[in-house]
């Protein structure tokens, strides 16, 4: 290899060292369990949420509740506050997946011009 061609190959090793450094730990993974994790919960809410309205108002029992629908509404405003919370882990889960999906794609470059790969 010639003087001019060992630069380009240091600095591209140390562009590759970079990015499997930054590639070890993927954090989209974690945002996609935390969105799972709140996605369940939202459904056990949720059902929760539902419970209460069907006891609330198309319940025959005579001894069922007359009062405000308060645990109802607390229900439904943890439900829709948990389904916000799912979505925003989605969406930021699936724009650091594109980030590392291109970095990763770069890395394989690297690794195919390195020649690190059999």
């Amino acid at each position: 290899m010639s003087a001019a061609a060992q630069p380009d190959e240091a600095s591209l090793r140390a562009e590759h060292d970079a990015l499997a450094a930054s590639l070890a730990a993927r954090a989209s993974i974690d945002h996609a369990r935390r969105g799972a994790y709140l996605g369940f919960a939202t459904f056990v809410v949720s059902g929760l949420a539902v419970k209460l309205a069907f006891d609330r108002w198309f319940s025959t029992r005579v001894t069922r509740f007359r009062g405000p629908p308060i645990f109802f509404y607390l229900a439904l405003a943890a439900a829709v506050l948990l389904l916000a919370c799912t979505l925003v882990e989605a969406v930021r889960s699936r724009r650091l997946m594109r980030g590392e999906d291109a970095r990763f794609a770069r890395l394989s470059e690297l690794r195919r011009r390195l020649e690190l790969d059999p």
